[in-house]
């Protein structure tokens, strides 16, 4: 199994990656309607904190996450879906995370928008298969996020169980791997996306990491009765 010591550190700039999620998690600013640009928005926001319950939220803090490491208001915008993506977990955890601390997962490259679709697509197919009913439709945003950090690399590597297309051999060897990394000092991992191939995806484990987040276009994901869902630009 590979380890930490055995990747090569990349330097990695990226400053349009792609990770979706669903438009129910997705806030919109209430003050939007009031406001004629960007900057005057943030006013009103800033204003509305002050009085407003809506802004407070209490996030579950994992029991393998230093609160000290969550971003806040003064980290601009998206702070709080960076938080969120670290905060809430799977009770088996994800690829490159376990139960007690989240990550941020996206794809980057050329190929990042249709490697996060066909990332979030597996996990819904999944979903539905344990409930036997193929028939959803699901809406989903895109978060852009530009990255420039030092990362583990394990292109090249698709032989390692952390690779490995079923979760219960991929997913305790690469929770493993991305502590050791996380042990090691380092930052997270880029690697060649299991559900599309010739994608590639990156796992951010340090909320720092993620800057500059915006959205994106809204994709929804259909299924018809059959697994394979109908994906369109919404």
């Amino acid at each position: 199994m590979i380890q930490a010591t055995d990747l090569e550190e990349v330097e990695f700039t990226d400053p349009t990656t792609v990770r979706l999620i669903s438009t129910a998690l997705i806030g919109e600013p209430a003050m939007t309607p009031l406001a004629d640009d960007d900057d005057e928005l943030a006013i009103l926001e800033e204003i509305e904190c002050l009085t407003s319950a809506r802004q407070t939220v209490i996030l579950p803090i994992p029991g393998g996450l230093n609160p000290a490491e969550l971003l806040t208001e003064a980290d601009g915008y998206g702070w709080t879906y960076i938080n969120a993506a670290f905060c809430y977990t799977r009770a088996t955890g994800n690829r490159f995370n376990g139960p007690k601390r989240g990550t941020w997962y996206a794809g980057y490259g050329g190929t990042a928008v249709d490697t996060a679709k066909m990332e979030v697509s597996w996990h819904l197919t999944r979903e539905l298969a344990a409930t036997g009913v193929y028939q959803n439709i699901t809406a989903y945003r895109e978060l852009l996020a530009g990255f420039t950090a030092r990362l583990h690399d394990l292109n090249g590597s698709e032989g390692d169980d952390a690779l490995n297309a079923d979760p219960a051999v991929a997913y305790p060897a690469g929770q493993a791997l991305a502590q050791d990394v996380l042990a090691s000092g380092g930052n997270g991992l880029l690697y060649p996306s299991v559900r599309n191939t010739g994608g590639n995806c990156l796992v951010a484990l340090r909320p720092r990491l993620v800057q500059n987040v915006r959205q994106g276009d809204t994709w929804l994901f259909e299924w018809t009765r059959q697994p394979d869902p109908i994906i369109f630009r919404a």
